[in-house]
């Protein structure tokens, strides 16, 4: 990639780093946040429910910004929006840190998404354009690597940071990669041709407007739907009302109007429109299962932060042992095989943890999320590679941009999903559980008798109505027991989630092993 005045050309590998270093960055805060979870919610006294809009208001600010990335890299100029994308993520981390109150710390996690949006999108878009097409493949698995490895780096340094500091600090964390990656970015990211004559032209507002009006009540009635009783809720049905009337018009709008905010016209090829479709259910998955985990380790195993964080990362290592691999293997190799495989493997890998219990020990924790690893990873280079295959470099910007929306608003979706299911299925294993409690049955008399063993000074022969310490010992125990098969249903239903995506695969074209820029450019979108 030349610098402006095309004298200077920088190497292509320097050029993958730096863009790795931003994207480092922002996967490492949202892993970290995912352990921290339960702390934020004791330190801000707030329940786990309403913890996980920490989660889900940032990747609704991602997804407003990430379609206007490439309109706002015009207006700017690419490198000085990425710099400026940087500078907000890394102040907005800081002020999270500060926060005194879950609504301070959800405003700051806003501003934050805003920052980190283009981040991923816009590292793409560069690399792809920095590699030759044949070369592609490869560039995405090595960009792959960075984004993998921050999962990894990411559960174990915020579960230390968090027993040996304070949940604060893993939002602090951001400030030394934030200015490396400053640094990076000014010295090795030089703008192509194309982007310096540019001209953002006028800005789709009602589009803006339209999708930042449904996306945020849709986000609403995901986030409280749950806790106001869904339908039930005036409140709750206004806002699903407001988000399916403005989210149906935006689709209407955005297919008439000359200059959209989301390039809608892209989903007329058909690699990519079944690769955004794969995407957005796999960010379903993906998000919903890495905020349960930490969760259930450490509220029902009794795991600290730093172990469970530490079985969170072996999905990472698994991720960055299969990926140069893949990378190789999308060039011999048709891709959609591999995104089959690697959709088969997590679905396997979701359906052990859906044999979870409480008697699991650490390998049992780790192992699923490490095959796991290995689905996400075969799953993430050949999917790319196929649904950005017939992308113009033009629209490689837009492309990438709704390409990363759609993963994010799974990603929303999933931890919605996975939440209210949780709270329903508790509900269900609960009232279930307490129906073979009676005196008569074979477990219940089974736990009287260890009662007796471990509480001597009730006797043998005690009843319920005088032990109340040994009632809410059982009181609790049926909670966890009940909590526990509601996280066992959620996994389950994540596998059937994976399975019913293999037959989009069949949908796309197979991509060549070799294909000429000036080729691929001809077959693009017009």
């Amino acid at each position: 990639m030349n610098t402006p005045n095309n004298q200077v050309q920088v190497n292509k590998w320097l050029i993958t780093i730096a863009v790795m270093a931003g994207t480092f960055m922002e996967i490492v805060d949202t892993t970290v946040v995912n352990v921290a979870l339960p702390h934020i919610a004791g330190s801000l006294a707030s329940s786990e429910d309403e913890t996980t809009w920490i989660l889900t208001a940032y990747l609704v600010s991602n997804a407003v910004i990430l379609p206007i990335t490439g309109w706002l890299s015009a207006l700017f100029g690419r490198k000085r929006f990425l710099m400026l994308c940087i500078g907000l993520f890394t102040i907005s981390s800081m002020l999270c840190g500060m926060a005194t109150n879950l609504g301070m710390l959800i405003v700051f996690r806003i501003i934050q998404g805003v920052g980190g949006g283009a981040l991923q999108p816009i590292s793409q878009a560069i690399l792809l354009e920095t590699f030759p097409v044949e070369e592609r493949g490869m560039a995405m698995a090595l960009w792959g690597i960075g984004v993998i490895i921050a999962p990894i780096v990411g559960p174990v340094m915020g579960g230390w940071v968090t027993d040996n500091l304070t949940w604060r600090w893993a939002f602090y964390i951001n400030l030394p990669i934030g200015l490396l990656s400053l640094l990076m970015t000014f010295m090795f990211i030089f703008d192509p041709p194309y982007i310096r004559s540019q001209r953002a032209g006028s800005i789709d507002y009602w589009g803006l407007g339209l999708l930042v009006v449904g996306l945020g009540a849709l986000q609403v009635v995901l986030d409280k739907g749950e806790r106001e009783d869904w339908f039930s809720s005036a409140f709750i049905t206004r806002l699903a009302i407001i988000a399916a009337v403005a989210l149906i018009v935006l689709i209407y709008h955005e297919l008439k109007t000359r200059h959209p905010v989301v390039e809608l016209r892209l989903f007329k090829e058909r690699n990519y429109a079944a690769g955004v479709t794969i995407m957005f259910f796999f960010g379903f998955v993906l998000y919903g299962s890495i905020m349960l985990l930490p969760l259930y380790l450490q509220t029902l195993m009794g795991y600290d932060a730093t172990l469970a964080g530490w079985a969170l990362a072996f999905g990472g290592i698994g991720s960055l042992m299969i990926m140069p691999i893949v990378g190789r293997l999308t060039t011999v190799v048709d891709s959609r095989k591999l995104v089959f495989v690697g959709l088969v493997i997590n679905a396997y890998a979701v359906y052990l943890m859906s044999n979870y219990d409480t008697n699991i020990n650490f390998f049992s924790a780790w192992w699923p999320r490490f095959i796991q690893g290995f689905g996400l990873g075969s799953t993430f280079v050949s999917l790319t590679t196929l649904t950005m295959s017939r992308i113009s470099q033009e629209k490689m910007g837009n492309a990438t941009g709704i390409f990363n929306l759609m993963r994010n608003l799974g990603g929303s979706f999933g931890i919605a999903t996975a939440t209210t299911l949780l709270a329903r299925r508790s509900q269900f294993h609960q009232s279930r559980l307490v129906e073979h409690l009676t005196p008569f049955s074979l477990p219940f008399t089974e736990w009287q008798h260890r009662m007796s063993q471990a509480l001597p000074d009730l006797g043998s022969n005690w009843q319920l109505w005088n032990a109340p310490q040994a009632v809410a010992g059982l009181y609790n125990e049926v909670l966890r027991q009940a909590r526990m098969l509601a996280f066992c249903d959620d996994y389950w239903f994540f596998t059937i989630v994976f399975l019913c995506l293999l037959p989009l695969v069949f949908l796309m074209r197979r991509l060549p092993r070799q294909v000429r820029a000036e080729e691929t450019r001809a077959e693009a979108l017009p």
